[in-house]
């Protein structure tokens, strides 16, 4: 895109991927101001702005002054054991209402192009053959049916008013300050426990955060990207068992697998209440990133091997900080600060 300076406002600027975004875009010499929900959620690289919850009545209007672009990551993030009523609602009001009604202000305060950071769980949750963006989306719970009504409500915007809007739909992202089941198989593997998943040769996508910060930036900027959807993750896809093997090594840990029949795996997790974490586990979810490669001229600029030894140096380096926080009695706070940061991955 060209023309005049552009200020771009990215949502969610404290989160997992926001940082990391934010660090890069000002890297490249670009002006950039970071939405925030509390004033306490400082950003050392850039402007900010306190914006409040992330609702249907959120005022934008101070944040989207002088806005041209808004990447927008803010999301109540993917939770597998929330079943209830409340809990839909919830994933509604945030991640559908709160998004229509940003791209509203938006497109009134004349932002030219608006990219959403949506999740390929829109697309379902896994199958043999990898999806692509000619798959009919099928979502299977809140979260991905809030993120697909999203969707489906800012193409309606964007064909209304004019502005280009650029959906991307990643899967699991992970890099440094990781949460959730990603950070939670790290701490297995330090820990040095048997795991049951030896023989596991399913298949997933996965992206490492340089590789989706970078595709966001070129979003940002490639005039054919306006009005698109695209699928996207690391070049190589890896098994359950292979990621285990792969991450062993990075913390110079010793894997140890053992098998265990599927079955009795499955039933597991229906007894833990983790179904759909075990079948992410066991079966394979993987996508075809090649449209956007081609259209965008795309490539992951990070290998795999490169995003897992960086997700181990950060985990190792965290282990270390919590053992000196300890001996000076802070380890409650630091884990506190932890359990926030890994809050904010959209375990996409």
């Amino acid at each position: 895109m060209s023309g005049p300076a552009r200020l771009i406002l990215v949502t969610g600027a404290n989160g997992l991927v926001g940082r990391a975004l934010v660090a890069e875009l000002v890297a490249r010499k670009l002006e950039v101001c970071g939405a925030l929900r509390r004033p306490h959620e400082m950003l050392p690289c850039c402007k900010h702005m306190v914006v409040g919850e992330l609702n249907g009545q959120t005022d934008w209007h101070g944040a989207l002054a002088g806005a041209t672009q808004i990447v927008h990551l803010a999301a109540r993030a993917h939770v597998t054991d929330e079943t209830t009523n409340a809990s839909l609602d919830t994933f509604s009001d945030i991640n559908t209402a709160g998004t229509l009604n940003l791209a509203r202000q938006s497109a009134q305060a004349g932002v030219r192009r608006f990219v959403f950071v949506s999740t390929v769980k829109v697309n379902g949750e896994g199958k043999e053959t990898p999806y692509s963006e000619a798959d009919e989306p099928c979502p299977e719970d809140a979260y991905a049916m809030s993120k697909w009504e999203a969707e489906k409500g800012l193409r309606a915007i964007a064909t209304e008013t004019g502005m280009e809007l650029v959906v991307l739909r990643p899967p699991l992202v992970y890099g440094p300050g990781v949460g959730a089941n990603f950070l939670r198989l790290m701490q297995l593997i330090d820990l040095g426990l048997p795991l049951p998943l030896g023989g596991m040769n399913n298949c997933r996508s996965l992206i490492y955060i340089g590789n989706l910060v970078d595709a966001i930036a070129t979003c940002l900027t490639q005039p054919e990207a306006a009005n698109k959807m695209y699928l996207l993750a690391d070049a190589e896809d890896v098994s359950t068992m292979g990621l285990i093997e792969r991450l062993s090594e990075a913390l110079g840990k010793r894997t140890k697998l053992f098998h265990m029949p599927r079955s009795l795996l499955k039933l597991a997790g229906i007894v833990l209440n983790k179904q759909r974490a075990m079948d992410r586990l066991l079966y394979s979810l993987t996508v075809d990133s090649s449209a956007i490669c081609q259209e965008l001229n795309w490539v992951p600029p990070f290998s795999m091997k490169f995003g897992l030894t960086e997700t181990a140096k950060w985990y190792k380096n965290r282990i270390e900080d919590l053992k000196i926080q300890s001996v000076n009695g802070d380890v409650q706070d630091s884990e506190e600060d932890g359990k926030k940061r890994g809050s904010s991955l959209n375990v996409l």
